[in-house]
């Protein structure tokens, strides 16, 4: 009776034993079968991931693109303006600055026709000219100034036999946002005030 219990309990344990190595070799037969679509899925997802890095570096570069090209649009600064009037300008006791107040141009408005004095918008390359006409009975001296400095100048002395005079200077400069740009007519000297012969022009070449 005891020999028959035993064999009993053996035969079951060994059914239960077969039944969890079939089912684990079924589970591990399933996931051996799951692995290359998970490594496929995990590949396509690397994939998907590269391609959107792509994309926003694409986008991010766009972006700098336009907002240099707004950058360049909002910066466009040129301006022309003549003195106005048909009379003599000077001469006076002191360095004065020439008022251009006729304005011809004046693109981002940073010349202010009131004062005669061009304001940098932006750091940048700019460029700078002026033109005189003047009688010979009387010297000429004009000097463009970057906020106090001397930067170029045009002359001409008295002469008893030069019934007219004409001249002019232009200059590259580098100016930081805020820096002045005028034209001073020198003391005991003088120009012909006229929109067509007396002027002062500048442009901006390339931002800094």
């Amino acid at each position: 009776m005891n020999s028959i219990i035993l064999l009993s309990v053996l035969f079951f344990c060994g059914l239960t034993l077969a039944q969890n190595n079939a089912a684990e070799t079924e589970v591990v037969s399933e996931t051996q079968s799951c692995f290359p679509d998970m490594c496929k899925l995990l590949q396509e997802l690397g994939a998907i991931k590269e391609n959107l890095k792509a994309v926003e570096t694409r986008l991010k570069e766009s972006e700098n693109q336009i907002l240099e090209l707004k950058s360049k649009g909002a910066t466009k600064i040129a301006f022309s303006a003549g003195t106005g009037g048909n009379v003599a300008i000077g001469p006076f006791n002191t360095d004065t600055t020439v008022i251009f107040k006729n304005v011809i141009t004046n693109v981002g408005n940073a010349y202010n026709q009131d004062t005669g004095i061009f304001a940098a918008p932006v750091p940048g390359i700019y460029y700078f000219t002026f033109f005189y006409h003047a009688g010979g009975s009387n010297r000429v001296s004009l000097i463009l100034m970057k906020n106090n400095q001397r930067v170029v100048a045009a002359y001409d002395h008295q002469t008893n036999h030069d019934g007219a005079d004409n001249g002019g200077n232009a200059v590259f400069l580098q100016l930081q946002q805020g820096d002045q740009v005028y034209v001073r007519l020198g003391a005991n000297t003088h120009v012909w005030g006229h929109n067509e012969v007396t002027t002062f022009s500048g442009v901006l070449m390339n931002t800094l």
